[in-house]
């Protein structure tokens, strides 16, 4: 029996000797599909590396750029905003000094309107005087020269009272009377009270055929009045030219302020409109800077969210990696040493797989002036005194052809009334010469004055233009804000826009096929796997079935104990542990399948977000690269037609300043010898005067005057010797009689 028992018992041991290789063979496999998973999980390390690697260089250099873009937009945005505040500000001054332009010239209209007519009223109550006035004086001359025909004019007659005269003057009476009274309602306005009484007590008093020495009176007030209101006729037309002549300068004046102010107002208007345009154009790239800014800070936070989610998902990857890792090498560890079976359950394996997340992220005439001086009279005769008169002139004046002429006719003994004659005539030219300085005078200061006008106008004007040239090279040129350089940076937007579009795609490409890599392995993996969890769940099942048992008798001596009654194997060494385990690894393999695929579907999603983002951005900026474009061939039409415009002004500019050049000689000649020359001509004057005048007092001058005066007188000669002042001379010498004489000129002497 203890033969029996020892051959039973060495017959199990080397039966678990046979099972333990048989399980050594088969942990061998799963240690064996271990290693590969273990291998793997590096390569995979590796790979997934790699892509962080290139997956980071994308974010970083996209940060910067970014970044950069942000930055510059930052300063373009702060620029643009002064500049629009700049020229809010200027526009605000400008309509300030439009309105108050605008206001001046509606007060200079309103103010020149009330003058023209203050003055029209004053023209229309002087029009209606000088009429009153005009029909007064003549009526006074009727009433006068009645009275005369009647010899109420006490001035032509020696006695006080003449009825021989009156009588069959009823109706001569009748007719002054109703004169005076017609003159009287004239002048009634304009005579005091006192005079008019004797002139309304003459009218109505009864005519009784006697001249009264009343009338005497009357006639001296008539004349009185007649004096008076032709003074004040005069006066009142002098009045009335100085008011016109200051009416003239006065508006004159106006007019010149109100063009000034007219031309003020149309370039400030023109200011307002460009500023306006700049305006508009500045508000457009502000948009524009604004939107692009907005864009970019979007991309920016989506990019940042979307790297750090991504390193996020690489260090959990790593850090699951590294506990798959560390769980597979503890695996390996645990199958492959003698204590496996004893260890196995101690030991907790947990392989979880790691995750990718993958996100998206601009004169005319010149004439020599001289001075004259006249020399002392001597006591030679008169034709030689005059002689020397003129002598001495043009000796200080130096060759005068007036004087010249006037001596060679003196030498050549001409009569003295062609010498005097030729005088005057001399006199009168002087006189014109100086008209014609004082023309040339006003003509030099008005054209200079125009001149200097425009050429302040055209020198305003271009400085207008090149401040307005210089502001669209700014707009254009700016190396911050210009339009060159936003159309540039709009390029290179959208280059980078397509680049990250292109980097993108291929990056996407590439997770895609780790991805199947990934799937390919996990699939192969889970086969394995369930294959050893299948082989040795069937291995354990089997030993626990086949358990072997020995009866021995009661009354057997009793050896040692050495095991158990029932035999267990190494079922509860290991065994059972290392198909948990197994189990365990399916599990997470599993998991990180299903982690596979839920990380390939927000990849792809994130991917088409992002790519949907960069079209949109592409869209607005190719839209802001057209506005851009347009905005800057705007920019330069402008640019040329101002430097156009600012090339003819500089011509104009010129060809004012070669005329300014070209007059200013004879101008000047004029403006600094107009003094002397007028000295000149009046001592020239002077002497001709002082040489008429020797002649005219020379005995040989009054005796020719005489005779000439005798041949004048002719057959009425011998009548006339007496007195040229008698009624006879003067009836003779009028061709008619001494009584016809008289009652035209009663105070002739002899009537």
């Amino acid at each position: 029996f203890l033969a029996l028992a020892c051959l039973a018992g060495g017959a199990a041991a080397g039966k678990a000797v046979q099972k333990s290789e048989g399980e050594d063979r088969k942990i061998t496999e799963v240690v064996k599909l271990l290693q590969e998973l273990l291998e793997k999980s590096k390569a995979e390390g590796d790979t997934e590396r790699n892509l962080f690697a290139k997956y980071k260089c994308y974010c970083d250099t996209n940060e910067a750029d970014k970044t950069a873009e942000i930055e510059r937009l930052t300063e373009e945005i702060a620029v643009l905003e002064a500049k629009i505040e700049e020229l809010q500000a200027h526009n605000g001054k400008l309509s300030k000094e439009v309105a108050k332009l605008d206001a001046d010239m509606a007060q200079n209209k309103q103010d020149r309107e009330e003058a023209t007519a203050l003055r029209k009223k004053e023209s229309e109550e002087f029009l209606a005087e000088e009429a009153n006035l005009v029909q007064a004086i003549a009526q006074m001359k009727d009433a006068i020269k009645v009275l005369a025909e009647i010899g109420a004019d006490q001035t032509l007659s020696s006695a006080a009272d003449h009825a021989q005269y009156m009588a069959g003057h009823e109706a001569s009476m009748l007719k002054l009377k109703t004169s005076l009274k017609t003159a009287l309602v004239a002048a009634s306005a304009f005579v005091s009270q006192k005079k008019m009484e004797p002139l309304e007590s003459f009218i109505q008093a009864p005519f009784t055929g006697t001249y009264s020495a009343r009338s005497g009176e009357v006639v001296g007030i008539l004349k009185d009045m007649k004096d008076t209101f032709e003074a004040n006729l005069a006066s009142a037309r002098e009045a009335e030219k100085r008011a016109q002549t200051a009416y003239n300068k006065y508006m004159a004046d106006m007019v010149k302020a109100f063009d000034e102010m007219e031309s003020a107002y149309n370039t400030k208007q023109g200011l307002l409109s460009d500023n306006d345009d700049d305006l508009s154009s500045k508000r457009t790239q502000l948009e524009a800077a604004e939107s692009q800014k907005a864009e970019a800070e979007d991309f920016l936070a989506k990019l940042l969210e979307m790297c750090a989610s991504k390193k996020k998902q690489y260090e959990n990857r790593v850090d699951l990696r590294t506990q798959e890792e560390a769980a597979l090498s503890e695996a390996i560890a645990i199958l492959n040493s003698d204590a496996a079976f004893a260890t196995f359950g101690s030991v907790s394996a947990t392989s979880i797989g790691a995750q990718f997340f993958q996100k998206k992220s601009s004169i005319r005439r010149h004439r020599q002036l001289s001075a004259a001086a006249g020399a002392d009279a001597s006591n030679e005769e008169p034709r030689k005194r005059a002689m020397g008169f003129l002598q001495a002139a043009e000796e200080v004046k130096g060759s005068s052809p007036l004087l010249g002429r006037i001596m060679a006719m003196l030498q050549a003994n001409n009569p003295f009334k062609t010498v005097l004659e030729e005088i005057e005539k001399m006199l009168g030219l002087i006189e014109k010469e100086g008209e014609a300085d004082a023309d040339q005078k006003n003509w030099c200061d008005k054209e200079r004055k125009e001149t200097n006008d425009n050429l302040d106008s055209a020198n305003k004007k271009i400085e207008e233009l090149t401040a307005a040239i210089t502001e669209l090279n700014t707009t254009i040129n700016d190396p911050s804000t210009g339009l060159i350089v936003q159309i540039k940076n709009t390029e290179d937007d959208l280059e980078e826009n397509y680049n990250s579009q292109v980097s993108e795609t291929k990056a996407r490409t590439e997770e895609n096929m780790v991805y199947q890599k990934d799937i390919g392995t996990l699939v192969e993996a889970e086969a394995l796997v369930e294959q050893a969890v299948k082989v040795l769940s069937k291995y354990y099942q089997k030993i626990m079935a086949e358990g072997a048992f020995v009866q021995m008798a009661k009354d057997d001596p009793a050896p040692p104990s050495s095991w158990d009654d029932k035999y267990e194997g190494q079922s509860e060494a290991g065994g059972s542990s290392a198909i948990e385990m197994l189990e365990f690894i399916l599990q997470n393999t599993k998991q990180e399948e299903k982690q596979a695929h839920d990380d390939e579907l927000a990849s792809q999603h994130s991917y088409e977000d992002s790519m949907q983002s960069l079209k949109d951005s592409e869209a607005e900026l190719q839209e802001t690269l057209v506005n851009l474009k347009a905005a800057l061939a705007s920019a330069e039409k402008e640019l040329k037609l101002k430097e156009e415009d600012l090339a003819k002004t500089e011509e104009e500019l010129a060809a004012l300043e070669a005329y300014l050049l070209k007059i200013k000689p004879g101008c000047d000649f004029i403006t600094e010898n107009l003094d002397g020359r007028i000295t000149a001509r009046v001592k020239e004057s002077q002497s001709l005067k002082d040489a008429t005048k020797l002649l005219k007092g020379s005995p040989v001058y009054k005796q020719a005057m005489e005779e000439e005066h005798q041949e004048d007188l002719g057959e009425c000669k011998g009548i006339c010797e007496k007195s040229e002042d008698h009624v006879d001379c003067k009836a003779c010498l009028g061709k008619t009689s001494v009584p016809g004489y008289c009652a035209g000129h009663p105070a002739t002497q002899g009537c």
